[in-house]
């Protein structure tokens, strides 16, 4: 049985709210990612001190997807199309290009619990590929 107490995080559900009334209202919506969170796949050439501003706007933007784990979609940087995803964690903040002050600023979250590998450990060997005769 579920803790009736615990609820899911409010943070996709406003991301996706003020995404649409920014694009309602012919804003240029924009997110602010932690380009260092676990997960996020960003072309690293335009992150600068460890976050990158994206525009998200419908004319910016191909295959866009936003669920309750993360955003998804299709961008140019430097003319090339590129696959995004940015964990909904990872956002920053959300809003408008056009004046910076119609949107939503997240508090941070830290990343699930990694554990940095054991320098003790030796990773496996690679085994030697192996032929067999098929009749």
């Amino acid at each position: 049985m579920s803790n009736p107490f615990t609820t899911t995080s409010k943070r996709p559900y406003l991301l996706r709210a003020i995404h649409e009334w920014l694009c309602d209202n012919d804003l240029t919506s924009h997110v602010l990612v932690d380009a260092e969170y676990p997960g996020v796949d960003v072309p690293w050439d335009f992150v600068e001190n460890g976050q990158i501003v994206l525009n998200i706007s419908p004319t910016a933007v191909s295959n866009f997807s936003a669920d309750n784990e993360g955003l998804s979609f299709s961008a140019r940087f430097g003319g090339v199309p590129t696959g995004i995803y940015v964990p909904v964690n990872a956002v920053v903040a959300i809003f408008a290009r056009e004046n910076n002050s119609e949107g939503m600023v997240f508090p941070p979250v830290e990343p699930p619990f990694q554990p940095d590998p054991d320098p003790n450990d030796d990773p496996p060997s690679p085994q030697p590929p192996t032929l067999r005769v098929v009749k």
